[in-house]
């Protein structure tokens, strides 16, 4: 799923597979799920998207279009040969020329949005310490828990996220900036 995505003469385009074509209203399976991943991995931009194009809601294609319109637009602007999509379905966001930049409600959040990881706090809390080398034992007497809630915080974390061990965890972790 390696894609570019990239703004020319005001218009989206995409390369994909070496072939290059705009994207539009009738784009309807790459808009789905597009769409899909903004609203599971950067909830707080859907919602921004959600509230700023709300009135064309009764228009759904047109609806669904306008939201990722603008959050490509926000997040991809030059052609550049670098893929902005990677095979996990990840973005590669750029930080985008925008005369808005640091003014726009919106800067860090349709724009170079917060990637939300859908761990619960409590997990968080393990795997971070669990990212920073921490033993299970370290791990448990920080947080004042037991061994067994260490080891099914990290478990339903590794579920949650698609990771089977620490060393894939600790990549993810890297590559999402899950703690700064």
């Amino acid at each position: 799923m390696n894609r570019e995505y990239f703004i020319c003469d005001e218009k989206l385009f995409c390369i994909s597979d070496g072939s290059t074509r705009e994207i539009t209203e009738k784009d309807t399976e790459l808009i789905d799920e597009i769409l899909q991943r903004v609203e599971t991995f950067y909830p707080k931009a859907m919602e921004a998207l959600n509230d700023v194009y709300g009135e064309s809601s009764p228009n759904v294609s047109y609806y669904k279009y306008l939201r990722v319109r603008r959050f490509l637009r926000c997040n991809f602007g030059d052609l550049d040969t670098k893929d902005h999509d990677d095979v996990d379905g990840v973005f590669n966001f750029e930080k985008i020329q925008c005369p808005l930049r640091g003014e726009c409600k919106y800067d860090g959040v349709i724009c170079l949005p917060e990637y939300s990881s859908r761990l619960s706090d409590a997990e968080k809390r393990v795997m971070k310490l669990y990212y920073e080398s921490n033993s299970i034992d370290r791990i448990a007497d920080r947080l004042f828990i037991s061994c067994n809630t260490v080891k099914n915080h990290i478990k339903a974390s590794y579920a949650k996220l698609g990771v089977h061990s620490r060393g894939e965890f600790i990549k993810y972790a890297s590559k999402h900036h899950l703690f700064g």
